[in-house]
């Protein structure tokens, strides 16, 4: 029961409801704190002073508020009336569940001397931040929420630990009985002195307390009326407006055009379907259970394998000689830094799936303590909500949540054959065999060529070699002599690698793996990339001598790398989840930002450099294999959406580490004035928070009023306009100055957004079920960038 009591609580007051009221969002609010939250708008303002002026806003227009003109986190604690300029500011505040309130500008009068609402009143939902103008009627008009309040009276009374004497004037005692004509429980000194069985009260009727408590709990409640006709009772139920009607609504016609259908009817229909919401609910519930018992389990097995392993590790480097034992201190870290990482990962998960276990129990709790109510139009007024809370509750569970993201086994092995004089290479290797190691493969010189920017490389095993080979790894350096990295890792001999220097020289080289170890390496093969990008395919001439002349650059081209084996194989992007990811990661990242010297000969460089001849058009899309699990892709993942109200990143399949790069996004669908963002980010930033909450990502998150900037949850720089269904926003990441520029219909968005950037950056977008946007790519520079670059 414990788990309901969040669904009991007001948002507003964070206190059990109080006189609860039904908003047309069905959600509640205490009466009370309906009242507080109001907000007066101006009278030339109100919907009817704009039908009698002929104004051509809409009510729908008027009713659509937006909630970040209403409040926002990002402006500092004060929010006024969206769309109205003489309308004051209002400090905000915060309720104890966090939600952002408006407190009254005066204490409230009691409720007897409470003057009614002003007749143009707004109200916000504080849970879904829908904005409600309330009519003459003022609250009345909402429907008072019964069925709720006999669900929170059940559940006070069933957390009281014993019945107390309700006479005693100090430390009530426990109660005896409860007289029933009375409704009062009374300890036996209080029943003797307060109610004496003689004259009148002897014909009362006393009952112990636990069957007083019942009868309290079966009382009938006073049955729910018509808000409109308040002294008719709910006798009929309206398909079309989905709320339950009196016959004195149906006679004056309001539902004359409407299905209607008998309440209790109904009432049946909805409990039972709600009924079998909950069955599937609770069978991931059940689910949920055994899960967190396997997660705690294998928290257990894990911490006794890490026993295990770190016991044989000691006992193989006490067996050695006194030279293995500092390399015996670094295993061990090695072996910790597993063992703390599994477990980091696995109670991760527990306390994830312990707070979506929590939410769903409190939910079924809550609905079945509904279920129990038989009161038809209290029902039937919040069944709709409940049937889809339950479904959405149900569809979470159904994404993966319940497998597990860590094994318990730690799969390492301490080889302790090499001789003394290689205890310095001493490290852990799995599933060791006695088979060789691989030879070196062969470079087939006459099918490796380059193309502008890329170059294609092609490899063989020896003829006469009969080991097995697991796969191929290809290292390339940066183009200016300096150190090797890995490029791919695969089975395939043939890859084709884009995006490099123009006017460079490559070193290549290829060497082969198995289980046993690795091979030597090939012999080294130099490549030669075009002059510019209208150059033809050119073969390389071989022999290609090995000494290289001083590379002058007079402008830098885009680094990017985008590995496109020949064949079906893996590329870097394609080993994230590999055991290669570290490494692989690394060593692009460290391959990209190698630094290169450009020449100015003293000449400054926007002065040197026309900005339009520094960009290097990148065609990309986006990237289904790192996105939430939430994000849908169409348009050849070039559009994508969201089925989620949160926020959802995924990120562009291309890197950036040098060069000038732009991109534009296209809203094609804008609903409910979501806040998407827009920018870059490192390939492991959150996949399911707003783009920008951590600091892994640089972005701007725009409404369709004004923009933000935002970086490790910091908001910067608001600046007027947003966008709407149709709107371009452009995203310009500059890396020789190291900048990241946005825009808005082609023109700029506030300042430079971000300076000092350096790294490896991915496009991103964060984005939810509001909103669907598409991308373009290999884009020109923007005529405000050209522009300002030109000024001296």
């Amino acid at each position: 029961m414990e788990e309901m009591e969040e669904e009991l609580k007001c948002p507003v007051c964070g206190s059990f409801y109080r006189e609860p009221i039904i908003l047309p969002c069905s959600h509640n609010l205490c009466q009370a704190c309906a009242r507080n939250i109001l907000v007066q708008t101006p009278e030339s303002e109100s919907p009817q002073s704009r039908r009698a002026s002929g104004s051509a806003v809409s009510d729908y227009d008027y009713l659509d508020l937006d909630k970040m003109s209403l409040y926002s986190e990002a402006d500092s604690g004060y929010g006024s009336y969206g769309g109205f300029a003489s309308a004051p500011t209002t400090p905000c505040q915060k309720s104890p569940n966090g939600v952002r309130v408006f407190p009254p500008a005066a204490p409230p009068p009691p409720a007897a001397l409470a003057p009614p609402p002003p007749r143009n009143a707004c109200l916000t939902c504080p849970q879904c931040h829908r904005s409600l103008v309330l009519d003459e009627r003022g609250l009345r008009g909402f429907p008072r929420n019964r069925l709720l309040e006999g669900v929170i009276d059940r559940y006070q009374q069933g957390r009281a630990a014993a019945l107390r004497c309700q006479l005693c004037e100090k430390a009530p005692k426990e109660a005896a009985v409860m007289c029933e004509q009375c409704d009062v429980f009374y300890c036996d000194p209080c029943r003797l002195r307060c109610h004496p069985p003689r004259g009148p009260l002897a014909k009362h009727r006393l009952v112990p307390p636990a069957q007083g408590r019942v009868s309290r709990r079966l009382s009938p409640r006073k049955i729910s009326t018509c808000t409109d006709h308040e002294l008719e009772n709910h006798s009929m139920y309206c398909v079309q407006c989905k709320s339950p009607v009196c016959y004195q609504c149906l006679e004056e016609g309001k539902h004359s055009s409407h299905e209607v259908k008998a309440l209790g009817a109904m009432w049946k229909l909805h409990k039972s379907q709600l009924s079998q919401a909950l069955n599937g609910l609770s069978d991931r519930a059940k689910e949920a259970k055994e899960f967190l018992v396997q997660l705690r389990n294998m928290v257990q097995q894990i911490q006794e394998n890490s026993v295990e392993f770190e016991a044989c590790l000691v006992a193989q480097c006490d067996a050695l000689i006194d030279a293995l034992n500092r390399r015996k201190a670094q295993l061990l870290s090695r072996v910790n830094k597993e063992h703390e990482h599994k477990l980091k990962v696995v109670r991760d998960q527990i306390s994830h799936c312990t707070v979506k276990l929590r939410q769903t129990t409190g939910l079924m709790e809550y609905c079945l303590e509904v279920i129990k109510e038989n009161d038809p139009s209290g029902f039937l007024q919040i069944s709709d909500a409940l049937i889809r809370r339950v479904h959405l509750t149900e569809d979470q569970w159904g994404k993966g949540t319940l497998t597990p993201r860590m094994t318990t086994d730690f799969d390492l092995n301490l080889d302790n054959a090499p001789l003394l004089q290689s205890i310095h290479q001493l490290d852990f290797v799995q599933m060791k065999v006695s088979s060789p190691v691989p030879a070196p493969p062969i470079l087939q010189l006459e099918e490796c060529c380059t193309h502008n920017n890329s170059a294609t490389l092609s490899w063989k095993q020896p003829p006469l070699s009969t080991v097995q080979v697991e796969g191929y790894i290809l290292e390339l350096d940066d183009g200016n002599g300096g150190q090797f990295r890995e490029v791919y890792v695969g089975k395939e001999t043939m890859c084709t690698v884009d995006g490099l220097h123009f006017n460079s020289t490559y070193s290549a080289r290829v060497k082969a793996f198995n289980k046993t170890g690795v091979s030597p390496y090939s012999k080294t093969l130099v490549l030669q990339t075009s002059e510019d990008t209208q150059s033809e395919e050119q073969t390389l001439p071989f022999p290609v001598p090995l000494e290289r002349s001083q590379l002058r650059r007079m402008s830098p081209f885009s680094s990017t790398l985008n590995l496109q084996p020949s064949f079906p194989g893996r590329s870097y992007f394609e080993l994230r989840s590999s055991a290669h990811q570290l490494s692989l990661h690394s060593s692009l990242q460290s391959l990209n930002s190698a630094g290169c010297n450009f020449e100015t000969q003293g000449t400054p460089y926007s002065q040197l450099v026309d900005i339009k001849k520094m960009v290097a058009v990148a065609w990309f899309s986006f990237d289904p294999a790192s996105a939430h699990a939430d994000i849908i892709f169409s348009n050849d993942n070039l559009t994508v959406t969201c089925n989620s109200y949160d926020d959802r990143v995924v990120l562009g399949k291309t890197g950036f580490s040098k060069g000038l790069h732009y991109w534009e996004l296209s809203i094609d669908r804008y609903d409910n004035h979501p806040d998407p963002a827009f920018g870059v980010a490192r390939i492991d930033v959150l996949k399911d928070a707003m783009l920008g909450k951590d600091d892994k990502a640089w972005a701007m998150y725009v409404d369709n009023n004004r923009s933000w900037f935002m970086h490790n949850n910091s908001h910067t720089n608001r600046t007027e306009g947003g966008i709407t269904k149709g709107a371009t926003v452009g995203v310009l990441l500059d890396l020789t100055r190291r900048t990241l520029t946005f825009s808005i219909n082609e023109d700029q968005q506030g300042p430079v957004a971000f300076e000092n950037l350096e790294g490896l950056f991915f496009p991103a977008v964060s984005l939810n079920r509001n909103v669907q946007v598409t991308l373009h790519t290999g884009l020109p520079v923007p005529e405000f960038y050209t522009s300002r670059s030109a000024m001296p």
